[in-house]
C-alpha cells in the first residue's frame, strides 16, 4: 500500500485545513500518516481512525542546535516508515521536511505554501535578515528533481518564481484548501440586528484591530452587532493577548465569542463576514466558509483574497489598514438586505464552480500521482 506522510507545524491546521484532503486520500486507498507537534485536535485526528505521530518543532525557535534536532527527529521518522510521498504545509515543516526527505530518500515530495506571512512581510533587521536565509533555504528545498510545489494563489507563485526560488516546471496552482459545500449552505437571515463576524485566529495580522477601529467609527450610527470569532495563537507573535479582547467586550464595541464547533451555524446566524486582513494570505478558508453559506463578505485588497470576492460581485475589497473603508463598506452592506442576499448567492455559486474540496483533493491526487509515476 502507497503511505503519505502529511507534515505540518499544528495538529490544528491539520485537523481544519487537511483532514478532508486525509480522508479523501484514505478512501483512494492510501496510508496516511499525519505529522505535527503535539496539542489538542492530535486526539481528535485519532479519533478518526488515522495515525498520529508528535514531531516536535518550535514555531519561533531560531536557535541553530534546536532547528538541526527538528531536522533530525523528522528524518528518523522518515527512515522508520518509509513513506511514498510525503507533503509539507507551512514553512518550518516546508523546509526541515524536505532536507530530512532528501537525506532519506523519500522519492517523491510536495511542499504546500500556503501564504508568504510574516517571513515575507515583517520589518526590522531581523525580519530582513531572516527573509533572506529563508530565501536561500528555499532554494535548497523546492528543487528536488521529483518534487512539485503548491501554490494558492498566483501571486505567491510568480513572486517564488521570479526570486528564483522555484523553477516554473516543479509548481502548480491550486486555490486553498477548498470547503464542503453540503456543510456549509445557505440559510435565511435571522432576524434582528445585522450582526458581522469575523473568524480567524486573534491575531493583529488579521485584522481585529481594523474592525475594532470600524466598528467604534460605525457605534451610533447602526444597530449592528460585530463578533470575534476564534482564539488567540501564543506561539505567534502578532498573537493578540486575551485581556486586550476581554476589554473592548467589555467596552462593548464587539463581541469576542472565542472559539467555536460549529461554524456552519456562525455562518447561518450572521449577515456579513468580514476578514480585514493586513498581508497577503493563501485562499483564506474562512472567505470560502463564508461564501458557501451564502453570506456577503468584506475583505482586504490583497493575494488570496482577491481569489474569493470580486468586487461589487459577492462582496467589497478595501485597502489594508483603512478602518474607515472596511466601515463605509460595511455599511453599505448593513444597510440594504436585498444587496446581501444577492452577494451571496454570487459567491455561492462561485465556490460550487470551483473551490469546492472535491475538486481541490482531485487536484491534490493528480500531483500525487505524476509524482509516484516519476
Amino acid at each position: 500500500m502507497t503511505k503519505i506522510i502529511l507534515v505540518a507545524n499544528t495538529e490544528w491546521y491539520l485537523y481544519n485545513f487537511r483532514l478532508s484532503l486525509a480522508r479523501f486520500l484514505r478512501q483512494q486507498g492510501f496510508e496516511i500518516l499525519l505529522v505535527s507537534p503535539p496539542g489538542k485536535y492530535a486526539s481528535l485526528l485519532e479519533a478518526d481512525g488515522f495515525r498520529w505521530i508528535e514531531w516536535q518543532v518550535g514555531r519561533q525557535t531560531l536557535a541553530p542546535w534546536k532547528e538541526l534536532d527538528a531536522v533530525a527527529r523528522l528524518a528518523r521518522l522518515y527512515r522508520q516508515e518509509h513513506p511514498d510521498l510525503v507533503q509539507h504545509f507551512t514553512i518550518k515543516p516546508v523546509l526541515y521536511g524536505s532536507l530530512a526527505a532528501r537525506l532519506t530518500g523519500v522519492r517523491a515530495i510536495v511542499n504546500a505554501i500556503t501564504g508568504r506571512g510574516y517571513v515575507f512581510s515583517g520589518q526590522g533587521l531581523q525580519a530582513n535578515w531572516l527573509r533572506k536565509a529563508v530565501k536561500a533555504f528555499y532554494r535548497i528545498s523546492l528543487n528536488h528533481p521529483n518534487s512539485r510545489t503548491i501554490f494558492e494563489n498566483d501571486v505567491d507563485r510568480s513572486y517564488f518564481i521570479s526570486m528564483r526560488l522555484v523553477p516554473i516546471e516543479r509548481t502548480r496552482l491550486i486555490e486553498g484548501v477548498g470547503v464542503d459545500s453540503e456543510r456549509f449552505t445557505p440559510r435565511p437571515e435571522p432576524d434582528g440586528a445585522p450582526l458581522i463576524v469575523l473568524p480567524a485566529r486573534m491575531l493583529w495580522d488579521k485584522g481585529i484591530g481594523v474592525l475594532v477601529d470600524a466598528a467604534r467609527l460605525l457605534k451610533g450610527r447602526t444597530q449592528a452587532r460585530f463578533a470575534l470569532i476564534g482564539e488567540p495563537d501564543p506561539g505567534n507573535p502578532a498573537s493578540i493577548d486575551t485581556s486586550s479582547l476581554e476589554a473592548w467586550h467589555k467596552e462593548g464595541v464587539i463581541e469576542w465569542w472565542g472559539w467555536q464547533q460549529d461554524m456552519a451555524s456562525v455562518y447561518g446566524n450572521c449577515h456579513i463576514v468580514t476578514l480585514p486582513t493586513t498581508y497577503a494570505e493563501g485562499v483564506p478558508t474562512t472567505l470560502l466558509e463564508a461564501a458557501a453559506s451564502g453570506r456577503p463578505i468584506v475583505t482586504t485588497d490583497a493575494p488570496g483574497c482577491r481569489n474569493v470576492v470580486k468586487e461589487g460581485y459577492n462582496g467589497y475589497l478595501v485597502p489594508p489598514n483603512d478602518p474607515p473603508a472596511l466601515a463605509d463598506a460595511l455599511l453599505r452592506l448593513i444597510e440594504d438586505a436585498p444587496l446581501r442576499q444577492r452577494m451571496g448567492a454570487a459567491g455561492r455559486q462561485m465556490v460550487l464552480e470551483k473551490f469546492t474540496s472535491s475538486q481541490v483533493n482531485a487536484a491534490t491526487l493528480e500531483v500525487y500521482q505524476q509524482l509516484l509515476r516519476g
